[in-house]
């Protein structure tokens, strides 16, 4: 072993990696209505929000993966569309594993934080939450009843595509950049990035949920107001993660306001 790896090492471990399994996964999805003016003042360009401000959460559990030790994520999302095409795009990523951190934030773009997540189910039960720096930005109870909140959940949840036909996979919208030496500006024009995710899910079961958002200046979870808990889900899945590609260059000064979600505000 040694820092220099050979060019044939690279070449199989690229081979090995070009795609990322998730084996065994469980995750617990909530969405709520929030408001329109709150999706159009975060949601970056050249992103467009969709007919219904709805925004997700989920906190999951991934005993087995690519990267080796097992780990728990969440997530805040606006379900958000470009050129047309439905997707999410992640404004939060906090998760226990600094493997998975690198990966998703150097190679794709996710917003990733390490956070102390939390996921637990207790037959029909599932509590989960997110804390960072002291503070539960996201806490979730799910009680798995059948139902959804709302009586319309499950025809906002067909509309807004949340759970992809069988082989279509899931969109999410990312956008890649880092910070020039100097501090001053990018080391290049940011780069919106499609990336997609398939899910062969095992088991879905409907609850109803209760969520509370709670902001520091560093993750302004509470931002995303809770208009409306529409419900939740509990998914049991083995996903498989997809190389991305480049889909936009965007104007660097245009983007320089949403650009902080990656990093702490010090």
């Amino acid at each position: 072993m040694s820092f220099k790896r050979s060019l044939e090492d690279i070449k199989k471990k690229k081979e090995e990696m070009r795609t990322s399994v998730f084996s065994g996964a469980e995750m617990m999805w909530v969405l709520w209505e929030t408001k329109q003016e709150i999706i159009d003042r975060v949601l970056p360009p050249p992103l467009e929000p969709i007919e219904h401000p709805i925004a997700l959460a989920f906190v999951a559990n991934y005993p087995s993966h690519s990267y080796g030790l097992p780990y728990t994520e969440a997530a805040l999302i606006l379900r958000c569309q470009f050129k047309g095409e439905l997707g999410n795009y992640f404004l939060a990523m906090p998760l226990t594993d600094d493997r998975a951190t690198f990966a998703g934030r150097e190679i794709w773009g996710f917003p990733k934080k390490i956070a102390n997540v939390h996921f637990k189910k207790r037959d029909n039960e599932i509590y989960g939450y997110s804390e960072r720096l002291g503070v539960k930005n996201i806490e979730i109870e799910l009680k798995l009843t059948g139902k959804f909140n709302e009586e319309e959940t499950p025809g906002i949840v067909a509309e807004i595509d949340m759970i992809p036909k069988r082989g279509k996979g899931t969109t999410n919208y990312l956008f890649k950049h880092f910070v020039h030496p100097t501090k001053e500006g990018f080391d290049y024009n940011p780069w919106l990035v499609k990336q997609k995710t398939t899910s062969k899910i095992k088991s879905m079961q409907m609850g109803e949920a209760n969520i509370i958002l709670n902001s520091t200046i560093h993750d302004p979870w509470g931002e995303i107001e809770i208009v409306r808990t529409l419900g939740g889900m509990y998914l049991q899945t083995e996903n498989e993660m997809y190389p991305g590609e480049i889909v936009a260059e965007v104007d660097p000064d245009e983007f320089l306001p949403y650009s902080y979600i990656k990093w702490d505000w010090y």
